[in-house]
């Protein structure tokens, strides 16, 4: 085996091809590199996430409209409810309607969290199965959280 370590006569010649060698080094350290972390950061639980879809309520004539206003004051389709049995009342009437009515939960943004558990249990305990909370959108106003 030969080599040849010089020019060859030829002091001023330019090289004209490329080492390539240090790039593909770099290139393989890197590829190491994220194959070792890739497995450490998705060492995670697996689970099954929930497929979650922003549809907009349809308003059908059966829908029931529970509001808790901020002092918690409880309403059946704009009727304000007297106390808890009157409100637990009117839940199991609904419950026996056939299709079963949903009830979309609308609370102030300013309500106890105590008063929409109220309501939450009542609803539970009337044996309705369909419940939403109706919200706002979020506008994104460039408002900061508080």
């Amino acid at each position: 085996m030969a080599m040849q370590v010089g020019n060859s006569g030829e002091e001023n010649s330019v090289m004209s091809n490329i080492n390539t060698t240090p790039l593909v080094d770099v290139m393989l350290v890197l590829l190491i590199i994220f194959l070792i972390t890739i497995p450490v950061i998705n060492k995670t639980v697996k689970v099954e996430l929930p497929k979650a879809v922003n549809i907009p309520t349809q308003t059908k004539p059966e829908n029931i409209t529970v509001a808790v206003d901020k002092e918690g004051n409880i309403y059946w389709n704009d009727r304000r409810m007297p106390n808890k049995e009157d409100l637990l009342a009117n839940i199991k009437a609904s419950a026996v309607i056939k299709p079963q009515p949903e009830v979309h939960i609308r609370a102030d943004k300013d309500a106890k969290f105590e008063a929409v558990g109220r309501v939450l249990y009542a609803i539970q305990r009337g044996g309705i199965v369909k419940v939403g909370f109706l919200t706002e959108p979020d506008r994104g106003l460039g408002r900061s959280p508080q």
